[in-house]
């Protein structure tokens, strides 16, 4: 095993005193291309081009020396350092920082950044980050060959961001271009980038300051406490689909997170799908009425939340939209839930008003590949001042999930 191990972090910057002194006595330095060209690198010492970590790790636990790492920016934020440090390694690990390149990016834009979302972006995995990039109106993306701005802006369609796109950071090659999300797929950028996804509405609540917790929207959350909130934050009555106690379950069985993206068909007032995108999860609102569509905005800028509200009939408005990966189904029927089916989201919930009702939508969910529960749920609202009861509510909740392939 190596005698000692030395993570040295490099932002282009001249390399401090200490870094320098670890790579002089170093008898093995791993890194990037332009890591190993530096002139402080020993002449004498075995160089490993760092591709797989991994495999860069088992080398230096079989090597009887001094072993130095150098990679960009903070090798401890989403960097080497976590894979170095695997138990099955057994390196003791030193480190020796520099300014992040999510710092460093937005200190080239002049934006605070306590505020921001930060996402490590693949290829195989790019829509969860997209995701994010819909639902908040900060985000940083890290981003890696196949997965940069140019894929970032396609992925994201109709949704209207600001690109602040870093290439290079740190190098004499550096640049920072800003554009609109549309414009960003017309170019060809340079590997390593890091985008700044700025835009959508903060919220008519949102507060002044500084906030007190990083990674979140400065003044979130900005609606009232908790979730399943009554009609009365929503503006009054609302349709029988999305009383409390049924919205409530619904999304209790959808479990809407980040990285998320929702489709709420026959949103209504909006109710289900603001309350999905304050857990972070970005949101689609359906509906064939455009008087819904405008409401379910409205309680969005209200609350603050990032919704894309698309007004359109399903199942026909469906086929462009972007893969979900829960789905809330207000309204529609048989035709709607086997459309939603075909789209292979981990969970489908709708409701029923009867018995018969409830039967031909769940088979609709059995015959498109889905486990299938059904509850009765019924719940009596009681006026408090009297005692005596003032609504009540009897719907079949129909809950989908999907079979995984043997």
């Amino acid at each position: 095993m190596a005698d000692r191990v030395t993570v040295i972090g490099w932002d282009g910057s001249p390399l401090t005193a200490a870094a320098r002194s670890a790579l002089g006595a170093a008898t093995l330095v791993a890194g990037a291309a332009h890591h190993l060209a530096l002139p402080e690198v020993p002449p004498h010492a075995e160089r490993i081009r760092l591709g797989s970590v991994t495999l860069a790790a088992r080398r230096i636990a079989q090597h009887r020396g001094t072993a130095v790492v150098l990679a960009d920016g903070d090798p401890g934020f989403f960097g080497v350092v976590r894979t170095l440090r695997a138990p099955e390694h057994g390196l003791e690990v030193e480190v020796v920082p520099a300014v992040s390149s999510v710092a460093a990016a937005f200190a080239r834009a002049g934006m605070p950044w306590d505020d921001a979302q930060i996402v490590v972006a693949h290829s195989r995995d790019l829509r969860r980050a997209v995701n994010v990039c819909r639902a908040h109106t900060k985000v940083a993306v890290l981003t890696s060959p196949g997965a940069g701005p140019a894929e970032l802006a396609l992925l994201l369609g109709g949704v209207h961001r600001t690109f602040v796109i870093c290439e290079e950071l740190g190098t004499e090659r550096e640049q920072v271009t800003v554009l609109t999300s549309d414009k960003a797929a017309d170019h060809v950028w340079r590997d390593p980038n890091v985008v700044i996804v700025v835009g959508g509405s903060p919220g008519g609540a949102a507060a002044q300051g500084t906030g007190w917790i990083a990674g979140h929207e400065v003044g979130h959350p900005t609606g009232p406490r908790g979730w399943g909130l009554p009609s009365r934050a929503y503006g009054g009555a609302l349709a029988e689909g999305e009383t409390v106690q049924l919205r409530t379950a619904q999304l209790a069985r959808l479990g809407p997170r980040v990285g998320d993206l929702v489709w709420d068909i026959g949103t209504g007032s909006g109710a289900a799908a603001v309350e999905a995108a304050r857990f972070g999860a970005a949101v689609i609102a359906v509906d064939a009425d455009p008087d819904a569509c405008g409401r379910t905005a409205a309680v969005a800028r209200r609350y603050g939340g990032q919704l894309q509200v698309v007004h359109g009939r399903a199942p026909q408005i469906l086929e462009d939209l972007p893969e979900p990966d829960v789905v809330r189904i207000g309204g529609g029927g048989v035709e709607v839930v086997t459309a939603c089916a075909a789209r292979r989201p981990e969970r489908i919930v709708t409701h029923a008003a009867t018995r018969d009702e409830a039967e031909l939508l769940g088979r609709a969910l059995a015959d498109g590949g889905y486990d299938v529960e059904c509850a009765l749920l019924q719940s009596v609202d009681l006026d408090t001042s009297v005692w005596v009861e003032r609504e009540r509510s009897v719907v079949f909740l129909l809950s989908g999930y999907r079979v995984p392939h043997p």
